[in-house]
């Protein structure tokens, strides 16, 4: 008895620290602290730049190791347990009415709908698990009523209702993502970026849809998706711009999408944003600067170069190691740059960043440095 109430006890390590959930993927972050992919891949989608275990600062990008032992693990746990019992049953049989349930909610959906239906879906989506956000994209309510509304800006109630529902399906993985693109959601999504009220929402949703490579490409390929997310950018309230910034950076890491972003716009109002301390802003721009068009554009902007000094003075780790990497690719094409950064005071700070503990902070301080001192003894261009 007592060797089966150890094997039914299930191990606490086995669980997600973030779902709570017994892991069927488990990953390595950096960290060293292992997590389901599916919610530490949330985690990071969402922006978090953090271990939700320590709290301490992740690499960028940082990489997913997948767990073998620990999964082979779960997997030997799960096949020793007892059978289910009367209670588990129970629960199945709970589990079969809501499913019943949410069928006959969708088969009285229809658009226009009601917030109290749409609500009941986005209960659903939010609580009901991986199980019922499948039924909502298998239910047709996507195409029919989710998307429907998200379109109608007449309802911005209804509005926001839809993009919170289809923001936890495409959550749900990148087949979703992908389900929901061929559904048809870059159309309204794209038009509810003008909406006074959902506007954030709409910029989080393509940030979700376009962690797929393949959506990407169809988002920026969009003849609206990026000047709409620029002219948020420029004219959105704090949390418009934020969210537009980490939109426009995931549509970034496809190369096309650098130039359709540079000439949107949108170097000026991401050099606002780097100096008040975004991070985000200085990651986006150090994609923008690695085209033409982005270095173009910084160089015929005002005050870029102070901006930039302005972030390396008072940024975080991550802020000055693509802020210096930013200043020395346009500094090494534009001697007026590189002038106005050394009137800034930025070649005393790279003296400082270049004895740095952060092994690529320590480069690209050095290799400004150089390049700066180029263009002040050799004057080129």
């Amino acid at each position: 008895m007592e060797g089966e109430m150890e094997v039914a006890e299930l191990p606490a390590d086995f669980r997600c620290p973030i779902s709570l959930e017994v892991m069927t993927d488990p990953v390595i972050l950096s960290s060293g602290h292992t997590f389901d992919r599916s919610s530490i891949q949330r985690w990071l989608d969402s922006g978090n730049l953090t271990c939700p275990v320590t709290n301490l600062p992740l690499p960028p990008s940082p990489s997913l190791i997948p767990n073998h032992a620990l999964r082979r693990l779960i997997s030997s746990f799960l096949a020793r347990r007892p059978p289910p019992s009367a209670d588990a049953d129970a629960d199945d049989a709970f589990d079969d009415y809501q499913h019943n349930e949410s069928r006959r909610l969708f088969t009285r959906l229809s658009f226009p709908s009601d917030a109290a239906s749409l609500s009941g879906v986005l209960r659903l989506a939010q609580r009901g698990g991986s199980a019922a956000r499948s039924l909502i994209l298998d239910s047709g309510v996507v195409a029919c009523v989710l998307l429907p509304h998200v379109a109608a800006s007449d309802r911005p109630d209804l509005q926001d209702l839809a993009l919170r529902v289809l923001l936890h399906l495409s959550l749900e993985g990148d087949d979703a993502r992908l389900g929901l693109v061929a559904e048809g959601a870059i159309d309204p999504v794209v038009a509810a970026l003008v909406s006074s009220s959902s506007a954030s929402l709409a910029a989080t949703l393509l940030t979700s849809l376009a962690v797929v490579e393949v959506n990407k490409a169809t988002i920026g390929a969009h003849p609206l998706a990026i000047p709409r997310l620029a002219a948020l950018l420029r004219d959105g309230g704090a949390r418009e711009r934020r969210e537009s910034a980490t939109a426009l950076y995931e549509l970034c890491k496809f190369a096309d999408n650098r130039r359709r972003t540079s000439i949107a716009g949108t170097v000026p109002p991401l050099l606002l944003l780097a100096r008040e301390g975004s991070e985000r802003a200085v990651r986006l721009l150090s994609l923008l600067s690695r085209c033409r068009e982005g270095k173009d554009e910084m160089i015929n902007t005002a005050g870029f170069a102070a901006a930039m000094t302005e972030a390396i003075r008072t940024g975080t780790v991550f802020t000055i190691e693509h802020a210096l990497s930013v200043l020395n690719l346009v500094s090494s094409e534009s001697k007026a740059v590189a002038l106005e950064a050394i009137k800034e005071g930025i070649l005393d700070l790279c003296s400082a960043f270049s004895c740095d503990l952060n092994q690529k902070t320590r480069k690209n301080a050095k290799q400004l440095i150089f390049t700066l001192q180029n263009a002040r003894f050799q004057g080129f261009p």
